[in-house]
């Protein structure tokens, strides 16, 4: 090695060092998340968010639903709404996480409420966004108006030998940007019918006594979130809208993160 590639390294050495001690910095400061998707939806659609999170130095996991997503191979009549719970206490377990901000949207706010009935210990705050929390023995359809519970049916298909429910426009979750919707329309799989018929059992009511926060999508506001978040308004949750879609870890990546941040 020449006298010039030598001086170079030594040049290099303390900027080199400077970095690892500030992404040191970052990490020791940092939080974990794990980000749970919702029905047709995958791990994909964090990405934005996830990227914001993790520029701040925090761990994000974003688990995907056996049977969606990059795991639609593995669809099976097996599946309900347990396993999805399992899925993701599994990622907690093997990752050996703890104190995490766990956070669910749309149809994975029931898989975060039965999330934290089975392992509280490892939660610190939980965030529902635009997603209905269950109760002990309800079901996802149980709870649905009677329009949406009769559009999913109308829409079920056979997948393999599994009854599930053919994916819908994601303008349907309100995104209107055409470069979203064809995002979204493209990654998203059928979702196994079963899991809304499970009934969500729950030793206490959803969180128990954890820190919570309840994100409203207001435009336009789905009715079957409404119940829900009446509820957080009613019982003191931290409580705020968001002036987008359902989808708005899609439409509006920023804003979310900022509040996730904020949990």
């Amino acid at each position: 090695m020449n006298r010039r590639n030598l001086l170079n390294l030594a040049a290099a050495a303390p900027l080199a060092a400077a970095l690892l001690k500030t992404e040191s910095a970052k990490a020791a400061n940092g939080r974990d998340f794990v980000l749970v998707h919702g029905a047709f939806h995958g791990g994909w659609c964090w990405g934005p968010v996830a990227e914001i999170l993790r520029s701040q130095g925090n761990r994000v996991f974003t688990p995907t639903f056996t049977g969606v997503g990059e795991r639609a191979h593995l669809m099976s009549p097996a599946i309900d709404l347990n396993t999805f719970i399992r899925d993701v206490t599994a990622v907690i377990e093997y990752e050996e996480l703890n104190n995490i901000v766990l956070v669910g949207h749309s149809f994975g706010g029931y898989v975060i409420s039965g999330v934290v009935d089975r392992m509280a210990d490892r939660i610190g705050s939980m965030v529902y966004l635009d997603a209905p929390m269950g109760g002990n023995g309800v079901s996802v359809f149980g709870e649905a108006p009677p329009d949406v519970r009769q559009a999913r049916m109308s829409a079920a298909i056979d997948v393999d030998g599994t009854k599930a429910i053919a994916p819908p426009s994601s303008t349907t979750f309100g995104l209107s940007d055409a470069a979203q919707v064809a995002w979204v329309d493209r990654r998203m799989t059928p979702m196994p019918l079963k899991p809304y018929d499970t009934p969500l059992v729950l030793k206490s009511a959803a969180g128990d006594n954890l820190p919570k926060r309840f994100i409203r999508c207001t435009q336009p506001a789905l009715p079957n979130i409404e119940p829900s978040a009446r509820y957080a308004r009613e019982h003191g949750w931290t409580y705020a809208e968001l002036p987008t879609g359902h989808d708005a870890m899609v439409s509006l990546p920023k804003e979310v993160a900022a509040m996730l941040l904020a949990s």
